[in-house]
């Protein structure tokens, strides 16, 4: 009991250490940086202690907002470096916004979204909609969605659901709360989404976001929205914490698993292992140690243990040669799912197929094998 209350403690005083990330206005940054468009859903209520107009609130209505996010040049891949408070803020090295606009309704949000799919020719309009996890507060989830993009030089338009986590270490009951909270929330904006034109949908969750992701395609698949569900190209939880049985469960319920349907494990994952003890558990699905407890779904799961670093929660983020294996999710779920013909010099891992499911431990000589990772 001593050891558990002793790991609060640190990671709380570990997360209290670094500065967290806020909304700096700076239009001159996107002369200095690459310029990111980020399209925002919340349901976000304003903080009356601090102000936050996107805070940890709960609201029952989505609002919807577009930042547009300068990159900084001097920075290394997988690094998000945030203004510091008091100081005057540096484009080179630190995240900043160009422009922010909140929409007053939703077909304004759904017009300038429509208007950012159409560059894209027919056949190749994709949103990727990201999901922040635990511990996230709004300028943080935006900001590493702007990373990620930027990052992966990923195609199409990025939108991303805010959902009201506390942004708190020790809030761990209040963020798991507030992620069933917000279910409801992220159905109405894959709604918008779709509404607005977009072809595909590649969905991509962290942590609690996995969670909140799952429950959500698993209402729509109650709902017998397949409409909306077919619409979704693919499937990334990063570090899911989520409990295997119930991501059973809600794999069962959805279904035909939109595909690639690709999980990041690692089973140095420190977060995740202190989840699974808060909740009585042996690990959480990011950190399965035995993919023979979901061999029967039609899955790929990438363990990333080799390349954990601090916490180890976020390998798929920081990492970059992670960062471009992300970057070929379909090619690397074809080679492996598909022909095996196709697979050699791609990721000459280590492959275990179970039944349905791929587990593939990476490794930095497989990240770097074929000259492109």
């Amino acid at each position: 009991m001593a050891r558990f209350l002793i790991a609060i403690v640190v990671i709380a005083g570990l997360a209290g250490c670094e500065p967290r990330g806020s909304i700096v206005i700076d239009p001159a940054a996107a002369a200095v940086g690459d310029v990111e468009t980020i399209f925002v859903g919340t349901t976000r209520g304003a903080d009356i202690e601090t102000g936050e107009e996107f805070g940890k609130a709960r609201s029952q209505n989505i609002r919807y907002v577009r930042l547009d996010v300068s990159v900084p040049p001097d920075r290394e891949l997988g690094e998000i470096k945030w203004p510091k408070l008091g100081r005057t803020p540096d484009p080179r090295t630190q995240f900043l916004a160009v422009d922010k606009e909140i929409y007053p309704e939703a077909v304004d949000f759904r017009a300038d979204l429509a208007r950012d799919l159409t560059k894209e020719a027919r056949g190749a309009r994709e949103a990727v909609v990201y999901v922040h996890g635990f511990n996230n507060n709004f300028a943080e989830g935006a900001y590493r969605l702007a990373q990620l993009s930027h990052d992966l030089g990923t195609k199409g338009v990025s939108v991303h659901y805010s959902w009201p986590s506390r942004a708190h270490p020790l809030a761990y009951a209040y963020d798991r709360d507030s992620a069933l909270f917000a279910r409801d929330g992220l159905e109405d904006l894959l709604r918008q989404v779709e509404a607005a034109g977009a072809e595909r949908m590649l969905l991509v969750a962290h942590s609690m976001g996995a969670a909140l992701t799952m429950e959500t395609l698993r209402q729509l698949a109650i709902e017998k929205n397949r409409s909306l569900i077919n619409k979704i190209s693919g499937v990334v939880l990063i570090s899911p914490d989520i409990d295997v049985d119930v991501f059973r469960a809600q794999a069962t319920r959805i279904g035909n698993l939109p595909q690639p349907f690709i999980i990041f494990t690692s089973k140095r994952d420190h977060a995740l292992a202190l989840s699974a003890r808060l909740t009585g558990q042996h690990d959480r699905l990011g950190n399965v140690t035995d993919i023979e407890e979901v061999a029967d779904l039609k899955i790929t799961v990438l363990d990333t243990t080799a390349f954990s670093t601090g916490a180890g929660h976020f390998n798929a983020g920081n990492s970059p040669a992670l960062l471009l294996m992300l970057g070929r999710l379909s090619e690397i779920d074809t080679a492996f799912t598909g022909d095996p013909t196709g697979r050699p010099g791609l990721l000459p891992g280590a492959v275990l197929t179970l039944q349905n499911a791929t587990q593939i431990i990476l490794s930095p000589v497989t990240a770097i094998s074929g000259g492109t990772l």
